[in-house]
């Protein structure tokens, strides 16, 4: 590793990063304009994906149906807002005061669509939006699982993810073509509302790496009441689900099957799961699922 990149890295650990990918802008070949990050910055060289994590205890609340906000705050906008966008700007600034540009980006949905018209003859329309999931995995961080949600060896399911893009030049994170999650049909049944669709499944091709992901009903997602949440960021976007059923339970099989390099001296589901189908609306103890 180059010396400024060592640095880089040493400084993004020691203010907080929990994950640091970084990709050479020539991996986002084939991207159309409205998804690719050089419309937004044309001098680009390095996408870095800046990672925090979700404590495990931020999801206990969820997991007994006793206490859903410190998820909503701790899980996801806390951390994102303050926790993430804290250490993500922190880092921009060590590449400026390097005299590199750094630009740092928030997690937008990317189904937002457009927002205005083109400023000049062949740009696209603002708002640009990347997509940060496929940047991740161009980045080296892990892939998209199953579930359609973003799986790492160091985490499973439990991140959320900054950009930065810059015009520095720095040493890429080795592509990963290691494998976390199985794909397995099975993952379906974790759903109680049916959402999840492993007959209609879709092969993703991100520079490369393919993965299978079955179909999400994201309007059965809006109606969970197991945990799932409303995107904050758009109307648009897909709902929030790192929290719900279908994705705690498909925590439990990383960690229960050594998937997940950080791990814990107990297990974290201790009980059958609570669910809520849209048949009833009262709480109950489901069955238990087979992990």
């Amino acid at each position: 590793m180059d010396e400024f990149t060592k640095t880089f890295k040493e400084h993004a650990a020691n203010i907080g990063c929990d994950l640091v990918g970084i990709a050479p802008i020539e991996r986002f070949a084939g991207l159309s304009p409205e998804r690719h990050p050089a419309s937004i910055f044309p001098e680009v060289k390095s996408v870095i994906v800046i990672g925090k994590r979700i404590p495990r205890g931020a999801l206990r609340g969820v997991e007994e149906g006793t206490q859903f906000s410190v998820y909503n705050t701790c899980g996801y906008w806390m951390l994102e807002d303050r926790f993430l966008a804290i250490i993500t700007s922190k880092t921009a600034e060590f590449l400026e005061d390097n005299k590199w540009e750094a630009i740092p980006m928030i997690n937008l949905p990317v189904e937002t669509g457009p927002l205005g018209v083109p400023v000049r003859p062949g740009s696209p329309a603002p708002n640009v939006l990347v997509d940060f999931d496929d940047a991740a995995v161009r980045a080296g961080l892990g892939e998209i699982g199953y579930l359609g949600v973003f799986v790492t060896p160091e985490f499973g399911v439990r991140q959320r993810f900054y950009l930065i893009l810059t015009d520095a030049v720095l040493e890429p994170t080795p592509f990963s073509t290691d494998t976390v999650c199985e794909h397995k049909k099975e993952f379906a049944k974790y759903c109680p509302l049916g959402a999840i669709d492993a007959d209609k499944e879709e092969t993703m091709n991100i520079a490369g790496k393919k993965m299978i992901v079955a179909a999400i009903d994201h309007k059965k997602c809006a109606r969970c009441k197991n945990g799932a949440l409303p995107n904050r960021r758009h109307p648009s976007g897909n709902p929030d689900r790192l929290a719900a059923l279908c994705v705690r339970s498909y925590m439990v099989y990383l960690e229960k099957h050594g998937k997940v390099k950080n791990t814990f001296v107990n297990p974290f589901r201790k009980r059958p799961s609570w669910e809520v189908r849209d048949d009833r609306e009262r709480i109950g103890e489901g069955q238990t699922i087979e992990i």
